[in-house]
């Protein structure tokens, strides 16, 4: 009977261990499996540690860039609007040259234009007199009368002769015609010593000839004397050389300048 109660002890305590124990391994694999998921979810975590950790590096990288982007966009902002203002007034400054420019080419045009008319005109009217002792041109948008001395005077005297009267009226006739342009009549002489009566020097003849010839212009066909210069260059601005007569004689000459309107450019000048 002892027997059969020891037995039946031995294999109630033997299934209740092996239950124990199969408990056991069951708990210690669920523990196994929580713990490897565990380490699954700790490299999960680390992993996205990591991930967070690089994002919020770019994050932050992107907000230096956006307010670098936003400090260089406002200063771009500033120096636009100095360059705008700067560009707006060089335009301004660019239009202005162009109309002044304009404003010149029109005056310079005007004038050109003139001149032709002048010289198509005074060429008409002396036609008939030998170009060697008349010659007209225009250099620098200056019209040029040269006369040779033996058209207008005898040898060694200042009073214009009669027929040279005759052709001072025919420039004359052109230049009342253009009431507005201003005459400069020079007097040239040979570089050869001059001295005779009340005249001095080749300075002094070359002067009265061209008083002579302004007088004539003032006197006999009513030229506006404020419009007219008498000046005398002596022999210091020849033509050719003076150790030959026929170099002495070209350089002995009256030479009548019309000058061109410079007030309408001296306007624009002053304006400027």
């Amino acid at each position: 009977m002892g027997i059969i109660c020891l037995a039946t002890i031995s294999c109630v305590s033997s299934k209740k261990y092996k239950a124990l124990d199969k408990a056991y391994h069951e708990t210690t694999g669920k523990a196994t499996a929580c713990d490897e998921q565990v380490r699954t979810l700790n490299a999960t975590i680390n992993e996205l540690n990591i991930k967070n950790k690089a994002l919020l590096d770019q994050l932050e990288t992107t907000k230096k860039s956006h307010n670098q982007v936003l400090s260089a966009l406002e200063d771009m902002s500033v120096v636009t609007g100095k360059q705008a203002e700067s560009m707006r007034q060089s335009l301004q400054t660019l239009a202005e040259k162009d109309a002044y420019i304009g404003s010149l080419n029109k005056a310079i045009q005007r004038k050109d234009s003139l001149n032709l008319a002048l010289v198509m005109n005074l060429k008409g009217s002396l036609n008939d007199i030998n170009d060697q002792d008349v010659t007209i041109k225009v250099e620098k948008g200056v019209v040029y009368i040269e006369l040779s001395d033996k058209l207008l005077f005898n040898s060694g005297q200042y009073q214009v002769s009669p027929a040279a009267t005759l052709i001072l009226g025919k420039i004359a006739k052109i230049l009342n015609a253009h009431s507005d342009l201003d005459v400069m009549v020079e007097g040239h002489t040979d570089s050869l010593a001059f001295r005779k009566n009340v005249l001095v020097d080749n300075w002094d003849l070359s002067v009265k000839r061209a008083t002579s010839v302004v007088r004539v212009l003032e006197k006999e066909y009513k030229i506006n004397p404020v419009r007219i210069t008498a000046a005398g260059r002596g022999s210091y601005l020849p033509l050719a050389s003076n150790s030959t007569p026929e170099g002495r004689a070209k350089n002995r000459r009256t030479r009548i300048i019309i000058l061109p309107q410079l007030d309408q450019f001296f306007k624009l000048l002053i304006a400027k």
